[in-house]
Protein backbone atom coordinates (compact mmCIF):
# COMPACT_ATOMS: atom_id res chain seq x y z
CA UNK A 1 0.00 0.00 0.00
CA UNK A 2 1.36 3.43 -0.95
CA UNK A 3 0.44 6.16 1.50
CA UNK A 4 1.00 9.89 1.27
CA UNK A 5 3.84 9.54 3.78
CA UNK A 6 5.50 6.83 1.70
CA UNK A 7 5.24 8.99 -1.42
CA UNK A 8 6.78 11.92 0.46
CA UNK A 9 9.66 9.74 1.63
CA UNK A 10 10.23 8.32 -1.84
CA UNK A 11 10.33 11.85 -3.28
CA UNK A 12 13.03 12.80 -0.74
CA UNK A 13 15.24 9.86 -1.71
CA UNK A 14 17.16 9.91 -4.96
CA UNK A 15 16.33 6.36 -6.01
CA UNK A 16 14.01 3.54 -5.14
CA UNK A 17 17.06 1.35 -4.42
CA UNK A 18 18.13 3.89 -1.80
CA UNK A 19 14.69 3.62 -0.21
CA UNK A 20 14.95 -0.18 -0.16
CA UNK A 21 18.43 0.02 1.40
CA UNK A 22 17.09 2.24 4.19
CA UNK A 23 14.17 -0.16 4.73
CA UNK A 24 16.61 -3.07 5.09
CA UNK A 25 18.58 -1.33 7.84
CA UNK A 26 15.41 -0.14 9.60
CA UNK A 27 14.08 -3.72 9.60
CA UNK A 28 17.22 -4.72 11.49
CA UNK A 29 16.76 -1.84 13.92
CA UNK A 30 13.18 -3.05 14.50
CA UNK A 31 14.53 -6.49 15.43
CA UNK A 32 16.83 -4.87 17.98
CA UNK A 33 13.95 -2.84 19.40
CA UNK A 34 11.82 -5.97 19.67
CA UNK A 35 14.58 -7.64 21.70
CA UNK A 36 14.65 -4.61 24.02
CA UNK A 37 10.88 -4.73 24.46
CA UNK A 38 11.00 -8.45 25.23
CA UNK A 39 13.11 -7.75 28.31
CA UNK A 40 11.08 -4.79 29.56
CA UNK A 41 12.92 -1.91 27.90
CA UNK A 42 11.09 0.66 25.80
CA UNK A 43 11.49 -0.92 22.34
CA UNK A 44 13.97 1.28 20.51
CA UNK A 45 16.78 -0.02 18.34
CA UNK A 46 19.64 1.81 16.66
CA UNK A 47 22.20 0.86 14.05
CA UNK A 48 25.14 2.86 12.74
CA UNK A 49 26.63 1.96 9.39
CA UNK A 50 29.84 3.30 7.90
CA UNK A 51 30.37 4.62 4.38
CA UNK A 52 31.05 1.06 3.16
CA UNK A 53 27.55 0.01 4.29
CA UNK A 54 28.91 -2.11 7.14
CA UNK A 55 27.19 -2.10 10.51
CA UNK A 56 29.59 -0.78 13.13
CA UNK A 57 27.12 -0.50 16.02
CA UNK A 58 23.91 -2.41 16.75
CA UNK A 59 22.26 -1.33 19.98
CA UNK A 60 18.97 -1.31 21.82
CA UNK A 61 17.66 0.57 24.82
CA UNK A 62 19.32 -0.63 28.05
CA UNK A 63 18.17 2.04 30.51
CA UNK A 64 16.46 -0.41 32.90
CA UNK A 65 19.05 -3.19 32.63
CA UNK A 66 22.01 -0.87 33.14
CA UNK A 67 20.29 1.47 35.63
CA UNK A 68 21.59 4.26 33.41
CA UNK A 69 19.35 7.12 32.27
CA UNK A 70 21.68 7.73 29.32
CA UNK A 71 21.53 4.15 28.01
CA UNK A 72 19.31 5.00 25.06
CA UNK A 73 19.91 2.99 21.89
CA UNK A 74 21.28 6.02 20.04
CA UNK A 75 23.77 6.95 22.78
CA UNK A 76 24.99 3.37 23.05
CA UNK A 77 25.35 3.14 19.26
CA UNK A 78 27.35 6.38 19.12
CA UNK A 79 29.64 5.14 21.91
CA UNK A 80 30.19 1.83 20.12
CA UNK A 81 30.76 3.40 16.70
CA UNK A 82 33.25 5.98 17.98
CA UNK A 83 35.09 3.28 19.91
CA UNK A 84 35.31 1.05 16.83
CA UNK A 85 36.37 3.89 14.53
CA UNK A 86 38.69 5.45 17.13
CA UNK A 87 37.20 8.79 16.11
CA UNK A 88 34.43 10.87 17.68
CA UNK A 89 33.38 12.25 14.30
CA UNK A 90 30.76 10.09 12.59
CA UNK A 91 30.31 12.35 9.57
CA UNK A 92 30.69 9.44 7.14
CA UNK A 93 28.12 7.33 9.02
CA UNK A 94 24.38 6.82 8.94
CA UNK A 95 22.35 6.28 12.11
CA UNK A 96 19.11 4.33 11.87
CA UNK A 97 16.76 4.48 14.86
CA UNK A 98 13.18 3.30 15.21
CA UNK A 99 11.93 6.33 17.19
CA UNK A 100 12.68 10.03 16.72
CA UNK A 101 15.51 10.89 19.12
CA UNK A 102 14.90 12.76 22.38
CA UNK A 103 16.77 15.99 23.28
CA UNK A 104 19.68 14.12 24.90
CA UNK A 105 20.14 11.85 21.90
CA UNK A 106 19.64 14.67 19.39
CA UNK A 107 22.40 16.61 21.13
CA UNK A 108 24.73 13.62 21.05
CA UNK A 109 23.96 13.02 17.37
CA UNK A 110 24.83 16.64 16.56
CA UNK A 111 27.98 16.53 18.72
CA UNK A 112 29.12 13.31 16.99
CA UNK A 113 28.60 15.00 13.59
CA UNK A 114 26.54 12.04 12.31
CA UNK A 115 26.32 12.31 8.53
CA UNK A 116 22.73 11.13 8.11
CA UNK A 117 19.97 10.28 10.58
CA UNK A 118 17.13 8.03 9.51
CA UNK A 119 14.33 7.37 11.96
CA UNK A 120 11.10 5.44 11.87
CA UNK A 121 8.34 7.22 13.74
CA UNK A 122 7.90 10.70 15.19
CA UNK A 123 7.89 10.99 18.99
CA UNK A 124 5.02 13.32 19.80
CA UNK A 125 6.13 13.74 23.43
CA UNK A 126 9.90 14.16 23.35
CA UNK A 127 10.97 14.16 19.69
CA UNK A 128 13.82 16.64 19.28
CA UNK A 129 14.58 16.30 15.59
CA UNK A 130 11.40 17.57 13.96
CA UNK A 131 8.32 16.99 16.14
CA UNK A 132 8.48 18.80 19.51
CA UNK A 133 11.84 20.51 19.07
CA UNK A 134 14.34 20.85 16.25
CA UNK A 135 17.78 20.68 17.79
CA UNK A 136 19.69 20.00 14.54
CA UNK A 137 18.39 23.16 12.87
CA UNK A 138 18.54 25.39 15.95
CA UNK A 139 20.99 28.24 16.36
CA UNK A 140 22.69 26.19 19.08
CA UNK A 141 23.67 23.45 16.62
CA UNK A 142 27.17 23.48 15.23
CA UNK A 143 26.39 20.75 12.65
CA UNK A 144 23.78 20.57 9.92
CA UNK A 145 22.31 17.11 10.18
CA UNK A 146 20.67 15.49 7.19
CA UNK A 147 17.47 13.72 8.31
CA UNK A 148 14.99 11.31 6.77
CA UNK A 149 12.00 10.39 8.92
CA UNK A 150 9.24 7.88 8.30
CA UNK A 151 11.11 4.81 7.10
CA UNK A 152 8.90 1.86 8.19
CA UNK A 153 6.86 4.39 10.14
CA UNK A 154 3.75 2.25 10.61
CA UNK A 155 5.76 -0.79 11.74
CA UNK A 156 7.73 1.29 14.24
CA UNK A 157 4.56 2.97 15.56
CA UNK A 158 2.71 -0.33 15.86
CA UNK A 159 5.56 -1.94 17.79
CA UNK A 160 5.61 0.90 20.31
CA UNK A 161 1.82 1.06 20.64
CA UNK A 162 1.53 -2.68 21.28
CA UNK A 163 4.37 -2.61 23.81
CA UNK A 164 2.89 0.31 25.76
CA UNK A 165 -0.63 -1.19 25.64
CA UNK A 166 0.72 -4.48 27.04
CA UNK A 167 2.64 -2.61 29.70
CA UNK A 168 -0.46 -0.66 30.79
CA UNK A 169 -2.51 -3.85 30.78
CA UNK A 170 0.01 -5.70 32.98
CA UNK A 171 0.14 -2.80 35.49
CA UNK A 172 -3.63 -2.69 36.05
Amino acid sequence: MVTTTNLHIKNMLSTYSEYLRHRKWMEQALKLSEAAGDVGEVPVGAIIINSSENAIALCENRKQRDNDPTAHAEILAIREATRRLQNWRLDQCTLYVTLEPCPMCAGAIVQARVGLLIYGVDDLKTGAIRTVANIPDSAASNHRLRVIGGILESECRQQLQIWFANRRHSIT
